[in-house]
C-alpha cells in the first residue's frame, strides 16, 4: 500500500507527513512535465534493491507520477470495492495491500528529499499535491463499500484460518479504516474530508516556515575575534558557511533544530551566546514564517476532528493506538521522573554559578545570574573540573570515518553478523552521500544503507532515518534505508570530528536502521518502522549504548592522525562523565513532551488565539512544574516540528516511553555476556526482525520475560539523588490490550 497511507500508522487519517501541503496555485503550470512513458517512476527501478534511479529523478518527474499513481491505486481499490465476488482475505485485504506500488514509489523518494534535499520547485510540489493526497486517502478510508467488505472479514476472522501475521495485517487494516472515520455518516465524513485537509496545509506550512526561519535565522559574525573559544576548523566552516550565502569577509552560524545551539558551548564572547539563543527561540515567531497562528488553527482542528471521531480530544485520539493507551499513562511517567530531573538540573546550576562568581571575581567585571544562553558553556567547564577533559581532548578520537565502520558498523557485525561493503556505482541525490550495500551473516544480500550526514541549507534540521523502499516477503523487496545527521561539514581536506553526542546521534539513528534492514514479514504494511512512535524509538535508543560500551568504544576511538586508540585514562573519564548535565537534557526533553501534551489535550473551545501562543506554553509548564527559566523546552511551540509538522502530535513523549524499553534491554544484554552474537541474533528474532507482525508490547515481554521496568532508565541518567524517591520498579508502562 502507498507510503502516504502507510503514514497515517503514526499520524492519524490525512496527515501523511510524505507530501503534506495544499491548494494553490498550481505548480504544475511552473514545471514542466515528462510524459509518464519516459518517467523514471513509471516502473520499479532496475537498480540494486530496486534504488531509486536519483540521476535521472528531476522536479518534473514528481507530478505525473503522482497524478498517474492516485489514477492507478483509485482504479485498483474501486475494483476491490465493487468486486462481485463475497470478500475474502486475498481478494481483498491481500488486493489492497497490492495496491498503490507507483504511489509508494513516487511517495518515499519525494517526501524524503523534500526533507533532505529540497527546493523551492519541491515546496511548491509539496503545496499542490497535499489536498489531492488527502483527498486520495480519504475516498480509501471513507468508501463505505470497501469498509464493509474489510468489515465482514474482520466480524468472521475467527473462521478464516489465518497465520498469524495475516490475521494482524486484516486486523491492522480494520482499526485503520475505524480510526479514519469509516464508520461515521456522510454528513460527518464531509466535515472530516474538510478538515483533513486544512490540517494537512497547515502541517506543511509549519514545515516550510520553520525551515524558512531556521535558515534567515544563521547569526551574521562580522569579525573572527567575536568566535573566541572556537577551533580553527569551527571558524572555517563559519566562513565557508558566509561565503556560500555571499557574504564575504564575515561568519555565519547556522542554526539547528533544538532551543539550545552547540555553538554555545565553546563561544567565550557572552553577548554572542545571547544573540545566537535569542535567534533561536525567535524562530518563526514572527514575520512572513510565523507560525503562531498556524499552531493556533491547526489546534483548534486537531481538536475539532478528535470530537468528530468520538474522542475528547486529539490527544485521546492519538494515544488510543500507542501502547501508552491514554492521556494519564503518559502523564504519570513524565511526571514522575520530573522532579529528579529538575533537582538535579538546579545542582547544577548551582554549581555553574559558583564558577560564573568566581571567573567574575577574578576578572573584576559585572556579576551576572545563569541564563539559558551561558548553560552550554559554563556546564562545559563543570564537566571539565568534575571529569579532567573537555570536549576538544576527545574529538580527535572520534573522527566519523572511524566512528562508522569501527563502531556503527562493528557492532551489527559482533551483533548480527552484519558486514558493509561502499557502492560508488551507484547514483545518489546528492554528492556527500554515501551508499553501502549490507550483507548478512551468511553472506546473503540483506539491504542497502545511505548515509547522508552533513548540514546543508535545504536540509531540514536534526537527525532521522527514513526508508526508500520497505521490505516485504509479498513483493520480494529488500529494504533500502538512509540515515540523516546535519554535522558541520569540515573545511576540504580536513577530517570530519565528532562531539560525543554527534557519536550518539549516529548509534541512534543507526539503530532505526536496523530496525528496517532486519525486518522479515511478509507484508509492508507491517514492516520495520511501521510500529508505534512510543515502540519506534525503542531499537534506536536501545542501539545508543554501544556508543558508550567499552567493547565498542575502544575500538572507533583512535586518534584521527595516528591512529593510537584514546588513553584509558582519558577513556574512563569519557564514560564516568556520560550521566552529566541528564539534569538538564531530562528536563528540557520533558518540558517539550509535557508541552506537547498541554495542547493537544485541548479542546476547539480552549484553543489560544495566535497572540496568546507564548502565554498558553507559560503556563503549561509552570501547570507541570517543569517552569525553571535556565532549562528551557528542547523546543518551543513555534518550531517544534515534531508535533506540529511530523507525526509526532501528542505522541513526543515517545522518546521516554522507548527509552524504558531500551535501558531494560541493555541490561539484559549485559547479564547475559554483552556484545555478542548470540544476543543480537536473539533480540533480531523476538524485536527486531519482527516489525509489527505481533502487538509490539507483547514482541517485548516475549524478549524481556517480564513487565518493563523504569528502574534502568533511572540509573542510566543518574537521576536518583538524595532528597528525590526512586522510581518504582514496575513504573513502566503495562502493554495495552485496546487495539
Amino acid at each position: 500500500m502507498s507510503s502516504v497511507l502507510l503514514a497515517i500508522l503514526v499520524t492519524g487519517p490525512a496527515m501523511a507527513t510524505s507530501a503534506a501541503a495544499v491548494h494553490g496555485g498550481s505548480a504544475s503550470q511552473n514545471i514542466g512535465t515528462i510524459a509518464m512513458v519516459d518517467n523514471p517512476f513509471r516502473a520499479p527501478s532496475t537498480l540494486p534493491y530496486q534504488l531509486p534511479p536519483f540521476d535521472k529523478i528531476q522536479d518534473s518527474s514528481y507530478l505525473p507520477a503522482f497524478e498517474a499513481g492516485m489514477r492507478e491505486q483509485r482504479r485498483e481499490v474501486e475494483a476491490i470495492a465493487h468486486d462481485a465476488r463475497p470478500p475474502d482475505f486475498a481478494n481483498t485485504i491481500l488486493a489492497l495491500e497490492r495496491s498503490g506500488q507507483l504511489l509508494e514509489r513516487v511517495s518515499n523518494v519525494f517526501s524524503n528529499l523534500n526533507s533532505s534535499n529540497s527546493d523551492p520547485q519541491m515546496e511548491k510540489i509539496d503545496t499542490e499535491m497535499s489536498p489531492k493526497l488527502t483527498a486520495h486517502e480519504d475516498a480509501i478510508w471513507l468508501d463505505p463499500a470497501l469498509y464493509a467488505r474489510v468489515d465482514a472479514l474482520f466480524q468472521r476472522r475467527a473462521s478464516l484460518k489465518l497465520d498469524p501475521e495475516s490475521l494482524q495485517l486484516l486486523e491492522r487494516y480494520h482499526t485503520l479504516f475505524v480510526r479514519a472515520g469509516a464508520k461515521l455518516s456522510e454528513a460527518d465524513k464531509t466535515r472530516l474530508r474538510a478538515l483533513n485537509g486544512q490540517i494537512s496545509s497547515l502541517m506543511t506550512q509549519f514545515k516550510q516556515n520553520v525551515l524558512k526561519a531556521s535558515k534567515d535565522g544563521a547569526v551574521v559574525v562580522d569579525s573572527a575575534a567575536e568566535l573566541e573559544g572556537f577551533s580553527a576548523e569551527q571558524i572555517g566552516t563559519a566562513a565557508r558557511a558566509a561565503a556560500a550565502r555571499n557574504l564575504s569577509g564575515k561568519w555565519l552560524i547556522p542554526l539547528q533544530n533544538t532551543t539550545n545551539q552547540p555553538s554555545l558551548t565553546k563561544l567565550k564572547k557572552r553577548a554572542l551566546r545571547e544573540r545566537i539563543y535569542k535567534a533561536s527561540i525567535e524562530r518563526a515567531s514572527a514575520g512572513a514564517a510565523d507560525n503562531n497562528p498556524v499552531i493556533e488553527k491547526l489546534v483548534k482542528l486537531r481538536a475539532e476532528r478528535a470530537t468528530l471521531l468520538g474522542y475528547a480530544n486529539h490527544a485521546a485520539y492519538q494515544l488510543e493506538d500507542e501502547s501508552a493507551g491514554t492521556a494519564v499513562a503518559v502523564h504519570d511517567i513524565l511526571s514522575h521522573l520530573a522532579p529528579a530531573a529538575l533537582l538535579s538540573a538546579k545542582h547544577d546550576a548551582a554549581e555553574m554559578q559558583k564558577l560564573i562568581d568566581a571567573e567574575v571575581a577574578q576578572s573584576h567585571g559585572q556579576p551576572f545570574t545563569l541564563q539559558p544562553w551561558d548553560w552550554p558553556f559554563y556546564a562545559e567547564q563543570l564537566r571539565k573540573a568534575r571529569y579532567d577533559f573537555d570536549e576538544a581532548q576527545v574529538t580527535p578520537y572520534f573522527e566519523l570515518d572511524h566512528v562508522l565502520h569501527d563502531g556503527v558498523f562493528y557492532a551489527a557485525h559482533e551483533l548480527y553478523g552484519l558486514t558493509f561493503k561502499e557502492r560508488k556505482d551507484l547514483p545518489v541525490y546528492q554528492s556527500d552521500v554515501r551508499v553501502f550495500e549490507v550483507f548478512d551473516a551468511d553472506g546473503t544480500p540483506l539491504a542497502l544503507f545511505l548515509g547522508d550526514y552533513f548540514a546543508r541549507d535545504n536540509k531540514q534540521g536534526g537527525a532521522w532515518m527514513n526508508s526508500f523502499v520497505r521490505q516485504s516477503q509479498l513483493f520480494g523487496l529488500k529494504p533500502v534505508v538512509a540515515n540523516n545527521l546535519n554535522i558541520p561539514k569540515p573545511q576540504p581536506g580536513q577530517p570530519s570530528l565528532l562531539t560525543f553526542d554527534e557519536v550518539t546521534t549516529m548509534f541512534h539513528e543507526f539503530g532505526h536502521a536496523i530496525h528496517g534492514m532486519l525486518s522479515s514479514v511478509h507484508y509492508p504494511l507491517l514492516s520495520g518502522t511501521a510500529v508505534p512512535r512510543d515502540f519506534v524509538e525503542y531499537p534506536s535508543q536501545y542501539n545508543e549504548m554501544w556508543a558508550r560500551e567499552p567493547a565498542v568504544l575502544t575500538h572507533f576511538a583512535k586518534h584521527y592522525q595516528t591512529g593510537e586508540p584514546m588513553p584509558a585514562e582519558l577513556l574512563n573519564k569519557v564514560l564516568a562523565a556520560q550521566k552529566f548535565n541528564q539534569g538538564y537534557a531530562t528536563t528540557e526533553y520533558i518540558a517539550a513532551a509535557m508541552l506537547d501534551q498541554a495542547w493537544h489535550t485541548l479542546n476547539a473551545a480552549d484553543a489560544p488565539a495566535a497572540a496568546g501562543v507564548q502565554a498558553f506554553e507559560a503556563a503549561a509548564l509552570r501547570k507541570n512544574g517543569i517552569d525553571y527559566p535556565a532549562v528551557p523546552p528542547r523546543y518551543h511551540s513555534e518550531y517544534f516540528s515534531h508535533i506540529f509538522a511530523g507525526g509526532y502530535s501528542a505522541g513526543y513523549y515517545a522518546y521516554l516511553w522507548s527509552e524504558v524499553l531500551a535501558r531494560d534491554t541493555g541490561q539484559w544484554m549485559h547479564e547475559h555476556g554483552g556484545l555478542t552474537r548470540a544476543n543480537g541474533d536473539y533480540l533480531r528474532a523476538k524485536v527486531l526482525s519482527r516489525g509489527r507482525s505481533e502487538d509490539p508490547q507483547v514482541l517485548f515481554r516475549n524478549f524481556y520475560g517480564r513487565a518493563p521496568d523504569i528502574a534502568p532508565l533511572v540509573e542510566y541518567r543518574g537521576l536518583t539523588l538524595p532528597g528525590v524517591a526512586a522510581a518504582p520498579r514496575a513504573a513502566a508502562p503495562p502493554a495495552n490490550s485496546g487495539h
